[in-house]
């Protein structure tokens, strides 16, 4: 879906986003797009995957399946939506909505067998999916708050200072909270295991909570850039001890690959240094700083297992973690013609290796992409036969 391109956020989900989601009502449109959607992402590379489910208990179900059948990791969930949303997307109550989380919960649980042993993450978990401030009651959110504290391994994802005209409505329909980030602290949605999409424009006191909370960034720059939200200070959050992740935002991101948000994000810390007149001189630093490649590599990798909270079991290739890796072909045969190099980058040291990574990381995409594996297991890439 990359329609309504000229839009902002709000108009955007008004115009294009609800209409599309709308039509997951129907389980055969839904397991189609899904079936499509959970293929493209892991061929693209995505070894875990935050998804967000329309506010179709059924539909979602169903992605819970298909997700647990590709072998793909991933954490997922229902949205939660019980106002500010059009009269044909909306859940009718605050109880109705909690009792679809439940049952989605259940069922995504089921799906861990019993027989693997307690050591092995589950591949698919539930994450409780308030789909931002402004679309849920204060009941939703007080629900969703005990629900969580009910249960402290329940990831949260939702939605977080991603345009300023949607701070200026979180602003009027909280008006006693100190600011955007307060209002999930205040129903106890900021935690360890809270996925913040986002973060554009960020205040300084809501940056200090995140840390304290130990809650983590999920940086959309294409998303950011695509609907004119922003450009998130990233190397701000890094300084004050947040994690930081990457995220593709699709569709408010054009692109399924981690690549594409890769690339944007160094765009992205480019154009924040430009900005402060290339002011972040120090090494020990990375506020206005352009990243480096070891930096870009850590947020699309340890970054997001610690975003996610799964960073003991998977982000890197330490003993006793899982297998979540991708083989990447940066020869001549697989078909990128963004990928050329010289002889001496061909030779297999360190150096040489390093610039092989510089090369895919900016001139490659999905067909280099050869395998992709999932706790050991092939699950998919260019050379995969399911």
């Amino acid at each position: 879906m990359v329609s309504g391109q000229h839009y902002k956020l709000l108009e955007w989900l008004e115009h294009v986003t609800f209409p599309m989601e709308a039509k997951f009502s129907d389980i055969e449109f839904a397991r189609t797009s899904y079936q499509s959607v959970v293929r493209r992402v892991i061929d693209c590379g995505t070894t875990t995957c935050c998804y967000y489910g329309t506010l179709h208990l059924e539909a979602t179900k169903l992605l819970a399946d298909i997700v647990h059948a590709n072998g793909q990791r991933a954490l997922e969930e229902k949205c939660n939506m019980d106002r500010k949303s059009p009269n044909y997307y909306i859940e009718p109550s605050a109880e109705v909505s909690i009792r679809d989380t439940k049952a989605l919960i259940s069922h995504v649980r089921s799906l861990h067998s019993p027989s693997e042993t307690q050591d092995i993450l589950p591949l698919v978990q539930p994450i409780l999916t308030p789909r931002f401030a402004i679309s849920c009651t204060p009941e939703l959110l007080t629900s969703l708050g005990e629900l969580a504290s009910s249960d402290p391994s329940l990831h949260i994802q939702t939605h977080i200072s991603e345009n300023l005209s949607e701070i200026e409505v979180v602003r009027n329909l909280f008006p006693d909270s100190p600011h955007y980030a307060g209002v999930y602290d205040h129903f106890g949605l900021l935690r360890s295991n809270t996925i913040l999409a986002h973060g554009v424009w960020l205040e300084d006191a809501e940056m200090e909570l995140i840390a304290k909370r130990k809650a983590g960034i999920s940086h959309c720059p294409t998303s950011n850039l695509n609907l004119s939200s922003g450009t998130a200070p990233v190397g701000a959050y890094l300084d004050k001890g947040i994690k930081v992740g990457l995220g593709t935002d699709v569709s408010g991101g054009f692109s399924p690959s981690i690549l594409n948000a890769i690339q944007n994000t160094s765009i992205t810390s480019k154009v924040v240094a430009m900005q402060n007149g290339d002011l972040g001189k120090s090494e020990t630093t990375f506020v206005n700083r352009r990243f480096s490649l070891a930096t870009l590599v850590y947020l699309a990798t340890m970054g997001g297992a610690e975003v996610c909270d799964i960073d003991k079991r998977v982000g890197s290739f330490a003993p006793g973690k899982s297998f979540d890796a991708l083989l990447i072909d940066t020869g001549p045969n697989a078909g990128t013609t963004g990928l050329w190099f010289p002889e001496d980058v061909q030779r297999g040291d360190q150096v040489a290796l390093q610039g092989l990574l510089e090369f895919f990381l900016f001139c490659g995409d999905d067909r280099n992409i050869s395998r992709v594996y999932v706790q050991g297991r092939l699950i998919g890439g260019k050379s995969y036969k399911a």
